[in-house]
C-alpha cells in the first residue's frame, strides 16, 4: 500500500493527465542504484517477523516519527512546487528518495492499519511492479497502455510476447494490430523508468507483456481447475490452438468448439485469457476455455498455502471489508492477503458523501486485482463494475468537450466529483482543487453544493478508472486551442513563453497545450541570444506552422504572423497562380527550396529567382528568409510544387523571332568572373548570359577572349541556347552557330546513328552529359564516351567543351538519350574546327588593338600565304632567324632552322622568303627559304601575278580530294603543310578534334609525310587558307554537305568507271573510283556463272579494274560512307544494252524447282546461308543437304565460307528477299512460288500442311533425318525431316533382322538415312509420314547391290504388310505390344497385329504374363487363325511339338443346329450375359441375361464366374454375322439337372478376347496405352463395357481386383459385403429400364460388329459424329493419332471430346479425362506439370474422388511411385472417411515394402466411421496375406474376431487366406477353433462343410472321416 501523503487546502491539481512539473531535485538514479536499494529493502523486509505476508517497514516507531518530522520541514518549503499525489496520504511523508524507491507502506494483519488507500503515481511506481492496464494505442513499434491513476506506459514490440521470432519489421504495425486491439485489458510488468528528455519532471514507463516475467515463480502445481490464466497463442492447429504460458515445460491447449467460434479471430501471438478446464499431469498440458462469460465470472478459489508470487493483475477474488479508510476501503482476500480500493475504483463511480455507509465491516464483494508491488507486498483492488466483468470502462467524452450542465455529486478535500451528462450513460469527472479555484478548501465547500449544475471542460481522461479530469477555470473556456485536434496549421493564437533554450523556445497555449518555436522562427533575422529575444512568462502572438504526432510547431516571424495571403498547408491546395508566403530552407546553385505550413515544400528554379544574370543565389537570399512566391505548377500525385519569386510572369521578348536556335546580336553590358552579360538587340530590353566556355570552341582561345572583352563591345552572332524566364543562355561557339538549323531541341528531331553538335554540361564518374538546345540533354556512358576504356572521363572532357555526339538510342518513354562521344564514331568530317581557330585568332587580334582602324590591320593584306616577301635579317639564334619588314612596324618574321635552306644568313642582309603562316594575334609571320618552295614561284612578285598563280593552283585541288602532304611547321593547335604534288601549295590542318581537345595529341615532326583530305579551298571564310583534315584525326567519312557535293558530280548508274581495289573482304571488294567515290563489288558480281569457289583469287589490293555501276548506294561502311554497287561480270562490261535489259542486274522472280547458285556466307548448327545476289539470300536446312548420316554429321565442315553451292528453290519470300533451297531436284518445277499471279508467297518453312511438303517429299524418297524422340515401348522413332516436318519409324521398320532390341544403338539427335514408305493426309490438313530405316529396301543400301546374306535371309527380313499374306501354320516373328492377364498382342509389321491368348503364350504355365512377356520382347510363333473380314489374326507361341490342339481354321456353323444341347465353359461374364466356349468347336456363343434363368436374375457376375462348366441350348444361328445365341433356362435343359459352377484354378482360366464378339481387339493395345484399369477377368473395362453398352462405365476397380484376384477372394468379398437388393416396389421400373437398355446394347453391338475398325481420320470423323457420346470411339481416335506421332492432334481430339460429350454422361467424360492423363503423362512437357493442369480441370467437372483414383491408377501403372505417394497423401486429407482411399494407401505401402503399415492403419481407424472398421480391417488383412507379411494379417483377423467372434463371413475369409498359404497345421488349428464356437446350426453347417471340402482337396481320407465325425457329434449334441 502507498504511504499516505499530506493534503493541503490549496493543493495543486492531480498530475495524472497533464505533464509533470519538475521536482526540486531532479530525478537521477542509475539502474545499479535502484537494484541495490531494492535488494536492501527486500532484505529488510525478510528480517521483519511481524509482517510475514502483509508487508511493512523495518523502521521502529520512534525512527518513523523522527523521519516524518524531518520531512515536514522540507515539505513545507516545497509544497508549491511539488505535485500532489493522487490518493489520500497521511500527514507525514517519507522523503522523496525513499518514495522513489517504491517503498509502499501497508498495514499487515498484525500491524497498524493505514489511513489512506494506496495509489500508483510516477513517484512510487517501480520496476517489477505488476499492473492491470488497457490498450489505448497500437503503433508501429510499440503499444501504449493506460495504467491505474492515469499513468501511461509503453511496450516495445520485442516485449509483447516471449516469441523470439517477432522482431521489429516493416510490417510490425500490421502484426501488432492483428494481435492487440484498443480497449483490451492486459496484465503487464514494469521494466524500467526513464526521465523524459523532452519535458523535465516527466518519466517514461517501459512495460512488458511477456508471460515469462508475469508468471515467474509459477509451477505446474500452480494451475488449478477454475483458475483464469493469460496465455499467448503459439500455433493454430486443426482441432484447436496451442498456448504458451511463459513456462518452459508447460503447454496449454484450447479446443475448437462445435460451432467453431473459438477459432475465429484467433491468431498466432495473440494474448488471451482462459479458464482451466482440464489438467493433464502426465503430459503437462493445461486445457483452457476462452469463453468470455466464463472468464469474467470465474472466481479465484481460496487455496491453502498460496504464495504472494501467484497473484496476477486481473485476478478476480472474493474480498471482505476489513475497514473503511479516509479515501478508500481496506479489504482482505484469500485468507492471507489484504488490499485497498481508492474512491475512483468503487462499485458506484458516482458515489456521494455517504459512500462509506455502503461498505460495512465484513461485507464480501467481488474485486479484481489492480496492481501488485512485490517489493512492499502492497496490493490494489478495484470494484469497478466494468473491470470486474473483465471489460475496460467506457468513456463517452473526449478531451476538450465542454458541458454546461455538469452535476456536482461529491465535494472532497482534494476536489469535486461531477456527473457529466454524456450519452448513452453519464460519465464521472473529477476536478481537483487547483482546477476548481485558487481558493482554500473551505471556500470551495462554500462555493459548490451537491446537486448544483456547473460548467466544466474536460482536460483529460483516466482510462482504467473510467474517469474524466475537468477544469472550471474561465481561461480554459476562452482559449481557441485546448486539444491537439483544435490546432490548425496557419492559425494565429496567443501563447506564453515557459522556457527558452539554444534550440528554441517552449510556449504554452491558454488551454495548456505546449508548442515549440524553433530558433530560426524566433525572428526574421538570425538570433544569436535567444534568451534575450524571448523572456519567460511573456505572452506573445504566434502562428502555427504544423502539428505532427502531437508536436506543435509555431513561428514568431512577423511577416508570417501578419501575412494576409492564403495558407498553403497541403499539396492539394497548391494551384497554379497561387501567391503565398513561405520561408527558404535550402539554397542550391540550381535554385531554392521553400517550405510552407504542415511540411509542404516546393522548389524555385534558378531562372525563377528573379536574379540578375551571373548573380549567386547565396549572395541574395539566406536560409530562413520569408519570401513571397507564386505557384507555377503542381503535381499532386508526386507531391511536387514548382514556384517562382517573380509574382508577375514576364515573357523573354515580345519579338517572336527570338526563340531557341535563333541567331541574335547584342552589346556587352557587364562582365563577371564566370560569364558575360549581353543586352540582346530586340523590341524589348532582354539580357542574355554567355558563360566563359561558350566564347569559343577552343578552350584556350575562350580564356583569352574573356580577358579581352570590355563592356560596350558588340557581338554580332550569338546562338540562343536556352530561355529561362526573362533571361537567355547564349553561345558564341562557331560550331554551334554554323549548324544552328540542325541542332535538335526536341526528341522528335533526333535520329539514331546521326552525329549532332552539342556541348558538355556536366561530368560524373560514370559518364558525360551533353546538352543541345533548351534542356534537351543526352548521356554518354563511360564505355561510350572514350575509346580508351582505362581513361577517366573527368580527364578527357571539360564542362562547356564543344563535342560531336553520335545518337545511339532515343527512348521517349523514359526521356533518355544515349550518346557516344568516341572519336572513332564522332570524328569531324570537315575543317570547321581549325577554321574556327583562325576566325577566333582574327577576332582576338581585333580585340587586342586599342583603336580598331584599317591601318592597324592593313599589314595583313601585305602578306598572302605562299607569296614571296622581302625582309631584313635582324638576329639569329638556335631556333631560327628573326626578320624585319620595311614600312611595316610591330610585325616580325621568323624563319625556322628547318626552312633556312642551308644558306648562311648574316644580320642586316636582305632575303626573299615564302610566307607559310600568319599569326594576327601575335603579329608574327612564318617564312621559309627552302629551295623547293622558292623555285615553284615565278620571279615576278607582283600581287596580281601571284593571285593568278594561286588561282591556278587552287583549281587543281578539289574538295574531298585526298592528298599527300609534308609537315612544314608544327604549331600548338595546328600544322602547316605543303602539298608537293600540287606545286607545294600551303595548307593547314588541326592536330586535334572537338572530342579530343583535352586528350594527348599525336606528335608530329617537321618534314613528316601525312595523308589528308582537302576540306576547304582558299576563300575569305577561311582567311585565305587551304584547310585540310588529317587522316589520323578522322577517316574519310563525309558529312551531309559532302554527300550533296557527291550527288552533283558525274556518277550515273550504268556508266563504266575505272576503280582501284582498296580492300578485299570475304564477300565483296571495296573500291575507290571517280572523285572520292567508294563502292563495292559483291561476290556474285564477279563471274557470269557462280561456279568458282574463289572468285576473288585473281584480284589484289591496289589493282585497277574496269567496272560498271549497277545500283545507287544502299549500303554504308563502318564510317557511314555510302557505297555504290559495281559489277565486273564480263557480260555486264561487254555491252551496255545488256544492262538496260536487266535493270539493276538482280533477279527478283524465282520459280519453284529453279536451280540457283550462291556462296556460303554463314553456317550454324541448323542452316547454311548463301548469298545468291547482292540483296537476295538463301538458306538450306541441314537435313536437305544430304541423305547420308556421315555427311550430315560433318555438316559445318562440308560448307566452308565462300564455297559455291547450288540448290533448287522451294519457297521464296519476296518481302525479305529470302529463298529456301533443297539440294534435290523437285518434281513440280513449273509451279511458281513468286509473288503475283496467284503464286505462292508463304513464309518460308511454314507448318507441315501446304504444298511445300509435296514439292520435295514423296513416297519412295530417300531422305536424311534426325531422331527427335525415341518413343516409349514399341512406339518406334520420331524422325525430323525438315524444320517443321516429322515422320515416324515403326518399331518393325528400324532393323532388317528381328533383333531383341531394335532401338539399341540409337539416340536422340542421331542422323539417319530413311525411306518414305507412305504419306497420308486427312481432310483436316494433317500429314502423317511413315518411314523405314531398313537397309534392305531399294535405295537404302550403301553398296551397289545387296549382300548375299540379305538375299539368303529374305525370310527373316520379310514383313507382312497385308493380312492376306498370312495363312494358318505359317511361322511369324513379332514384338510384344502390350500384355494383359488374358494374353498379349504382338506386332508383325507396321500394319499387321496379332493376338496371343494366355493359353497359347507358352508350353508351360505362365504365372505373371506381364513380367515374362514385357512390351518390346521379340517372340516367334505360328499363325493359328486368320480372319480377313474382321482383320483378326491369332498366333500361338507354343512350339509345334507341344501337341497343342489345332483349332478350326474357320467357324463352320453348319455343324451346329438350332435346338442342339451343347456343353462348354464360361469365357467371360458380362452384365448383359455370358460368353461360352463351345467344347470341341472353338466357337463362342452368347447366352443373354434373359435366357439364363426362368426367374429374374439381378446380378449375373455374382452368380457365374469365368471358367465354370455349363450346359446350354442353341436358340439361334446367324451365319452372316457368325453369331450363336444360347439359352440356359431350366426349361431348355432336358435332364433339368443344373451343374454347380465350380471355380477353376488360374491355370485353366481363359483370359482371351472373344474373336467373334470382340471386333475391337486390334486397337486394344492402343486403348491400353491410355492406362485403363483391368477387371479381375483381365479384360479392359473400356472394351468390356463397350461390348455391352456402347458406353464406358466408371474407371474404378474394387480393391479385390487390384491384384489378380482368384475366385476364392471374390467369393469371400461377396460374403463379406453381401449383395445389395432393391425394394420390391422399385423392381418393376428397374426391369423395364434394363430391358430398354439391353435393346440399345444389342443394337450397339450389331453396329460395332458390322463395321470394321476405322483406318484413317475421315472414317473416325464419321464415327464420332454418329456416336458423339461414346468415349470408346473418341479414345480410339486419340490412339490412332498417337500411332501417327501427332501428339497435338491427339490433344485437340481430347478437348473436342470433352466439349462434345453430353454433360450428363459423367462416366464417358471421366474416361476421356483418364485418357488425357495418360497422354500428358507420356508426352507432356514436362509431364508432371501437364498432368497437373489437366487434373485440376477434371476435378471441376467430374466426381473428385473418381478423378483422384483414376490419376492414382495412371501413376501406379507407370511406376511413378513418388507422385503416387504424394497424390495419396492429398487424397487421405481430402477423403478421410473413404475406406477405399485408405486401402489404396495400404496397398501402395505394401508394394513399396514400407514398414510403417501399422501407423497408417491406426490413422485410418481414427478417421473412418465405426461401421467401416470391419471392412477396412478385413481388407487390410487380405492385402497383408497377399502382398505383405502374413503374421500381420493374422493379427488383424484375430483382433477383429476377438470383438466379433460369431461373424462367420470373417472366419470364412480368414480361412481362405490361410488355405491360400497352404500351411496345413495352421489351417486345421484354425478350423478347430471355428467349429468349436457356439453358433447357430446354419452357420456351423457352413463351417463344417468348408472344413470337409478342404480335407477332400488335400486328399487325406482319415481327416475327412474325422471332420464327418465331428459334425455328427455336433449334430447329436444339438439334438440332445
Amino acid at each position: 500500500m502507498v504511504v499516505p501523503q499530506k493534503k493541503f487546502a490549496n493543493g495543486k491539481r492531480n498530475d495524472s493527465t497533464k505533464s509533470f512539473k519538475p521536482m526540486k531535485k531532479p530525478f537521477k538514479k542509475t539502474k545499479d542504484d535502484v537494484a541495490a536499494r531494492s535488494e536492501a529493502m527486500a532484505l529488510q523486509l525478510e528480517d521483519v517477523p511481524d509482517f510475514p505476508r502483509g508487508g511493512g517497514t523495518s523502521l521502529s516507531k520512534k525512527e518513523r516519527e523522527k523521519l516524518y518530522e524531518e520531512v515536514d520541514a522540507e515539505f513545507d518549503a516545497d509544497e508549491r512546487v511539488s505535485k500532489k499525489s493522487k490518493g489520500g496520504k497521511s500527514k507525514k511523508r517519507i522523503p522523496s528518495d525513499l518514495d522513489d524507491l517504491g517503498l509502499l507502506f501497508g498495514g499487515g494483519l498484525h500491524g497498524k492499519r493505514p489511513r489512506y488507500a494506496n495509489k500508483i503515481t510516477t513517484k512510487n511506481i517501480s520496476p517489477g511492479m505488476k499492473l492491470l492496464g488497457v490498450v489505448t494505442e497500437v503503433n508501429q513499434k510499440d503499444i501504449v497502455i493506460s495504467l491505474p491513476g492515469g499513468l501511461r506506459g509503453l511496450v516495445r514490440a520485442s516485449e509483447v510476447s516471449d516469441f523470439t521470432d517477432r522482431g521489429i519489421e516493416d510490417d510490425e504495425n500490421e502484426l501488432l494490430g492483428d494481435i492487440f486491439s484498443v480497449g483490451q485489458l492486459v496484465p503487464c510488468i514494469v521494466l524500467e523508468l526513464d526521465d523524459d528528455k523532452k519535458e523535465a519532471g516527466k518519466r517514461k514507463i517501459w512495460l512488458s507483456l511477456r508471460l515469462s516475467l508475469l508468471h515467474k515463480g509459477f509451477s505446474f502445481d500452480s494451475f488449478q481447475l477454475g483458475m483464469v490464466f493469460s496465455a499467448n497463442v503459439k500455433s493454430i492447429e486443426d482441432h484447436g490452438s496451442i498456448l504458451h504460458f511463459g513456462l518452459p515445460s508447460i503447454t496449454g491447449f484450447i479446443e475448437i468448439s462445435d460451432d467453431g467460434n473459438q477459432e475465429s479471430g484467433m491468431k498466432t501471438g495473440q494474448l488471451i485469457q482462459g479458464v482451466v478446464t482440464k489438467i493433464d499431469r502426465d503430459r503437462k498440458i493445461v486445457h483452457l476455455s476462452s469463453d468470455p462469460d466464463s472468464v469474467a465470472k470465474c472466481l479465484t478459489k481460496d487455496l491453502s498455502g498460496m504464495s504472494f508470487d501467484l497473484l496476477i493483475p486481473g485476478m478476480m477474488v472474493n474480498a471482505r471489508v476489513q475497514s473503511v479508510l479516509e479515501n478508500g476501503i481496506l479489504f482482505d482476500f484469500l485468507t492471507y492477503f489484504n488490499g485497498t480500493v481508492d474512491l475512483f475504483h468503487l462499485k458506484n463511480p458516482l458515489s456521494n458523501k455517504s459512500w462509506k455507509d455502503e461498505y460495512n465491516q465484513n461485507k464480501t464483494v467481488n474485486a479484481r486485482i489492480l496492481f501488485i508491488d512485490p517489493s512492499s507486498r502492497a496490493v490494489g483492488l478495484t470494484l469497478s463494475p466494468h473491470v470486474v466483468c473483465n471489460k475496460a470502462p467506457p468513456l463517452h467524452v473526449f478531451s476538450g468537450d465542454i458541458f454546461d450542465e455538469a452535476k456536482v455529486v461529491r465535494i472532497d478535500k482534494s476536489g469535486l466529483l461531477l456527473e457529466l451528462p454524456s450519452k448513452p450513460t453519464p460519465t464521472p469527472a473529477y476536478v481537483s482543487t487547483y482546477d476548481a479555484a485558487g481558493d482554500e478548501v473551505t471556500k470551495l465547500e462554500k462555493k459548490f453544493k451537491e446537486g448544483n449544475h456547473i460548467r466544466v471542460r474536460v482536460l483529460g481522461l483516466k482510462q482504467m478508472e473510467g474517469l474524466a479530469v475537468g477544469t472550471l477555470k474561465e481561461s480554459a473556456f476562452e482559449g481557441p486551442v485546448f486539444t491537439h485536434s483544435d490546432v490548425k496549421p496557419g492559425m494565429v493564437t496567443k501563447a506564453k513563453v515557459i522556457s527558452v533554450d539554444t534550440f528554441g523556445a517552449i510556449v504554452q497555449f491558454s488551454g495548456g497545450l505546449k508548442a515549440m518555436c524553433p530558433l530560426r522562427h524566433m525572428s526574421e533575422f538570425e538570433v544569436t541570444k535567444p534568451r534575450k529575444k524571448f523572456k519567460v512568462g511573456a505572452e506573445l502572438v504566434f502562428r502555427v506552422l504544423g502539428c505532427k504526432s502531437k508536436r506543435i510547431t509555431v513561428t514568431y516571424k512577423k511577416t508570417l504572423v501578419k501575412s494576409k495571403l492564403p495558407i498553403l498547408s497541403s499539396y492539394t491546395d497548391a494551384t497554379e497562380g497561387l501567391v503565398t508566403h513561405g520561408w527558404i530552407t535550402k539554397i542550391e546553385k540550381h535554385g531554392c527550396f521553400v517550405r510552407f505550413y504542415n511540411g509542404v515544400q516546393g522548389f524555385v528554379p534558378r531562372f525563377e529567382l528573379g536574379l540578375e544574370p551571373g548573380s549567386d543565389p547565396d549572395s541574395v537570399f539566406h536560409v530562413g528568409e520569408v519570401v513571397k512566391c507564386r505557384v507555377t505548377s503542381a503535381v499532386h500525385g508526386t507531391q511536387r510544387i514548382t514556384l517562382s519569386f517573380m509574382i508577375k510572369p514576364s515573357s523573354v521578348s515580345e519579338d517572336d523571332s527570338i526563340k531557341l536556335g535563333s541567331i541574335v546580336s547584342g552589346i556587352i553590358d557587364t562582365i563577371t568572373s564566370q560569364a558575360v552579360i549581353v543586352r540582346v538587340k530586340s523590341k524589348s530590353v532582354v539580357k542574355g548570359t554567355i558563360s566563359a566556355e561558350h566564347l569559343a570552341d577552343h578552350h584556350e582561345q575562350a580564356k583569352l577572349i574573356m580577358s579581352l572583352l570590355r563592356p560596350g563591345y558588340e557581338l554580332d552572332k550569338l546562338l540562343v541556347l536556352d530561355i529561362e524566364g526573362n533571361n537567355m543562355a547564349l553561345s558564341s561557339k562557331y560550331s554551334l552557330i554554323k549548324l544552328a538549323e540542325e541542332l535538335p531541341s526536341d526528341f522528335n528531331q533526333l535520329q539514331p546513328n546521326s552525329v549532332v553538335h552539342g556541348y558538355v554540361c556536366n561530368l560524373i564518374e560514370n559518364g558525360c552529359f551533353v546538352r543541345f538546345l533548351g534542356r534537351l540533354t543526352g548521356f554518354a556512358p563511360r564505355s561510350k564516351a572514350i575509346d580508351d576504356p582505362k581513361a577517366d572521363v573527368s580527364e578527357s572532357f571539360f564542362v562547356g567543351q564543344s563535342v560531336r555526339a553520335n545518337i545511339v538510342d532515343v527512348n521517349q518513354e523514359k526521356s533518355r538519350i544515349t550518346l557516344s562521344l568516341k572519336q572513332s564514331s564522332c570524328a569531324s568530317v570537315d575543317a570547321s574546327f581549325v577554321q574556327e581557330y583562325f576566325l577566333m585568332d582574327e577576332k582576338i587580334s581585333d580585340l587586342q588593338s586599342s583603336d580598331i582602324t584599317k591601318s592597324d590591320c592593313s599589314w595583313v593584306e601585305k602578306f598572302s600565304i605562299g607569296s614571296l616577301i622581302k625582309g631584313t635579317i635582324q638576329e639569329q639564334n638556335d631556333l631560327g632567324v628573326v626578320v624585319n619588314f620595311d614600312n611595316i612596324n610591330n610585325v616580325l618574321g621568323f624563319i625556322p632552322q628547318h626552312h633556312m635552306g642551308g644558306a648562311t644568313l648574316v644580320p642586316g642582309s636582305v632575303v626573299n622568303a615564302v610566307v607559310l603562316d600568319i599569326s594576327r594575334a601575335e603579329r608574327l609571320v612564318d617564312l621559309s627559304l627552302r629551295p623547293e618552295l622558292l623555285n615553284n614561284l615565278t620571279k615576278e612578285v607582283s600581287n596580281s601575278s601571284k593571285k593568278k598563280r594561286k588561282r591556278g593552283i587552287s583549281k587543281e585541288l578539289e574538295v574531298h580530294q585526298r592528298v599527300s602532304a609534308v609537315v612544314e611547321i608544327v604549331k600548338e593547335q595546328h600544322l602547316v603543310l605543303s602539298i608537293p604534288e600540287h606545286g607545294y601549295t600551303i595548307g593547314y590542318a588541326s592536330v586535334s578534334d572537338y572530342n579530343t581537345q583535352k586528350l594527348p595529341v599525336k606528335q608530329f615532326s617537321t618534314g613528316q609525310s601525312v595523308v589528308a583530305s582537302v576540306k576547304a579551298v582558299q576563300n575569305p571564310l577561311t582567311s585565305g587558307r587551304l584547310l585540310l583534315l588529317l587522316d589520323s584525326v578522322s577517316g574519310t567519312s563525309e558529312t551531309s554537305r559532302s554527300k550533296r557535293a557527291k550527288k552533283k558530280s558525274s556518277c550515273e548508274v550504268g556508266s563504266v568507271v575505272h576503280a582501284e581495289i582498296t580492300e578485299i573482304k570475304p564477300f565483296e571488294l571495296r573500291v575507290n573510283f571517280g572523285n572520292s567515290f567508294r563502292g563495292r563489288i559483291h561476290i556474285t558480281e564477279v563471274n557470269d556463272a557462280s561456279t568458282s569457289d574463289e572468285p576473288f583469287a585473281k584480284f589484289r589490293v591496289g589493282q585497277s579494274i574496269s567496272a560498271r555501276v549497277v545500283a545507287k548506294p544502299c549500303h554504308t561502311d563502318i564510317k557511314k560512307t555510302q557505297l555504290w554497287e559495281l559489277s565486273v561480270k564480263p557480260a555486264m562490261l561487254k555491252d551496255s544494252s545488256e544492262f538496260n535489259d536487266t535493270q539493276e542486274s538482280e533477279q527478283l522472280e524465282f520459280a519453284a524447282g529453279q536451280c540457283v547458285i550462291g556462296y556460303v556466307y554463314k553456317v550454324d548448327k541448323e542452316w547454311v546461308w548463301l548469298a545468291v545476289s547482292r540483296n537476295v539470300t538463301a538458306r538450306i536446312f541441314i537435313l536437305d543437304t544430304s541423305c547420308k548420316a556421315h555427311e550430315l554429321e560433318e555438316f559445318e565442315r562440308r560448307f566452308p565460307i565462300g564455297k559455291a553451292v547450288s540448290g533448287y528453290v522451294l519457297t521464296y519470300n519476296k518481302e525479305k528477299k529470302t529463298l529456301r533451297l533443297v539440294q534435290r531436284p523437285l518434281l513440280f518445277i513449273h509451279k511458281s512460288i513468286a509473288n503475283g499471279g496467284g503464286s505462292k508467297t508463304d513464309k518460308p518453312d511454314s507448318s507441315i500442311p501446304g504444298d511445300d511438303d509435296t514439292l520435295f517429299i514423296h513416297e519412295g524418297d530417300i531422305l536424311g533425318g534426325r531422331i527427335s524422340k525415341i518413343l516409349p515401348g514399341v512406339g518406334g522413332l520420331r524422325v525430323q525431316l525438315g524444320p517443321y516436318v516429322f515422320g515416324r519409324v515403326h518399331f518393325t521398320e528400324i532393323n532388317d533382322s528381328w533383333v531383341p532390341d531394335p532401338l539399341d544403338g540409337f539416340r536422340e539427335g542421331q542422323f539417319v538415312k530413311c525411306k518414305v514408305l507412305e504419306i497420308s493426309s486427312s481432310s483436316k490438313g494433317t500429314w502423317q509420314i511413315e518411314l523405314s530405316l531398313r537397309t534392305s529396301l531399294d535405295g537404302m543400301s550403301s553398296a551397289d547391290h545387296l549382300s548375299e546374306d540379305l538375299k539368303n535371309n529374305d525370310n527373316v527380313c520379310k514383313r507382312f504388310e497385308r493380312i492376306e499374306d498370312l495363312s494358318p501354320d505359317m511361322g511369324v516373328q513379332g514384338y510384344v505390344k502390350n500384355t494383359m492377364s488374358k494374353g498379349c498382342f504382338i506386332i508383325l509389321s507396321r500394319t499387321v497385329e496379332a493376338k496371343v491368348r494366355l493359353s497359347n503364350l507358352c508350353d508351360t504355365f505362365v504365372k505373371e504374363p506381364e513380367k515374362e512377356f514385357p512390351v518390346g520382347k521379340l517372340v516367334t510363333g505360328r499363325v493359328l487363325n486368320v480372319e480377313p473380314l474382321s482383320k483378326r489374326i491369332e498366333v500361338t507361341l507354343k512350339t509345334v511339338n507341344a501337341g497343342g490342339r489345332p483349332k478350326s481354321e474357320s467357324y463352320d456353323l453348319k455343324k451346329l443346329h438350332v435346338g442342339d444341347m451343347i456343353s462348354g465353359r464360361i469365357r467371360r461374364v458380362e452384365p448383359f450375359g455370358l460368353f461360352i466356349d463351345i467344347d470341341q468347336t472353338g466357337m463362342v456363343g452368347l447366352c443373354h441375361i434373359s435366357q439364363l434363368s426362368d426367374d429374374r436374375m439381378e446380378n449375373v457376375q455374382a452368380r457365374y464366374k469365368a471358367g465354370e462348366s455349363v450346359r446350354a441350348k442353341i436358340l439361334k444361328l446367324d451365319e452372316e454375322k457368325k453369331r450363336i445365341s444360347l439359352g440356359m433356362k431350366s426349361s431348355y435343359l432336358m435332364n433339368g439337372d443344373d451343374d454347380k459352377a465350380q471355380p477353376l484354378s488360374e491355370d485353366n482360366t481363359s483370359m482371351e478376347c472373344d474373336p467373334i464378339n470382340d471386333p475391337k481387339s486390334e486397337v486394344l493395345a492402343a486403348v491400353d496405352d491410355f492406362g485403363f484399369q483391368e477387371t479381375s477377368g483381365g479384360t479392359s473395362l473400356v472394351l468390356a463395357q463397350v461390348e455391352s453398352r456402347a458406353s464406358i462405365p466408371p474407371l474404378e476397380v474394387d480393391l479385390d481386383d487390384i491384384e489378380e484376384t482368384d475366385f476364392d477372394s471374390s467369393q469371400n468379398q461377396e460374403k463379406l459385403l453381401g449383395a445389395n437388393k432393391d425394394e420390391k416396389s422399385k423392381r418393376r421400373e428397374k426391369q423395364k429400364d434394363k430391358e430398354e437398355r439391353e435393346k440399345k446394347i444389342q443394337a450397339a453391338e450389331g453396329r460395332l460388329l458390322e463395321h470394321h475398325a476405322p483406318e484413317n481420320a475421315d472414317e473416325f470423323e464419321k464415327l464420332v459424329r454418329s456416336s458423339p457420346n461414346s468415349s470408346f470411339v473418341w479414345i480410339k481416335y486419340m490412339a490412332f493419332m498417337l500411332s501417327l506421332a501427332d501428339i497435338e492432334k491427339a490433344r485437340s481430339i481430347a478437348e473436342r471430346a470433352l466439349r462434345t460429350i453430353n454433360i450428363r454422361e459423367e462416366e464417358e467424360k471421366l474416361n476421356i479425362w483418364v485418357a488425357y492423363f495418360n497422354l500428358e503423362n507420356e508426352h507432356g512437357n514436362p509431364p508432371e506439370e501437364s498432368v497437373k493442369k489437366v487434373f485440376e480441370r477434371a476435378r471441376q467437372y467430374c466426381d473428385p474422388k473418381k478423378v483422384y483414383l483414376a490419376l492414382l491408377g495412371v501413376y501406379e501403372r507407370t511406376e511413378q511411385y513418388k507422385l503416387a505417394d504424394k497424390l495419396l497423401d492429398e487424397m487421405i486429407k481430402k477423403f478421410k472417411q473413404s475406406c477405399k482411399i485408405w486401402l489404396r494407401k495400404i496397398q501402395s505401402s505394401l508394394k513399396q515394402n514400407e514398414e510403417a503399415i501399422q501407423s497408417v492403419v491406426n490413422r485410418a481407424l481414427l478417421c473412418l466411421p465405426r461401421h467401416k472398421h470391419i471392412k477396412f480391417i478385413s481388407q487390410t488383412a487380405i492385402l497383408e496375406f497377399k502382398c505383405g507379411v502374413a503374421d500381420r494379417g493374422r493379427s488383424l483377423f484375430e483382433g477383429v474376431l476377438r470383438e466379433y467372434p460369431k461373424r462367420t463371413d470373417l472366419w470364412s475369409v480368414y480361412l481362405d487366406q490361410e488355405i491360400r498359404l497352404g500351411e496345413d497345421d495352421v489351417i486345421r488349428s484354425l478350423f478347430e477353433r471355428a467349429i468349436s464356437l457356439s453358433l447357430p446350426p446354419k452357420k456351423m453347417k457352413f463351417l463344417f462343410k468348408k472344413f470337409l471340402e478342404y480335407e477332400k482337396s488335400v486328399g487325406d481320407e482319415e481327416r475327412v472321416e474325422y471332420v464327418k465325425q465331428r459334425a455328427m457329434e455336433y449334430a447329436n449334441s444339438t439334438l440332445a
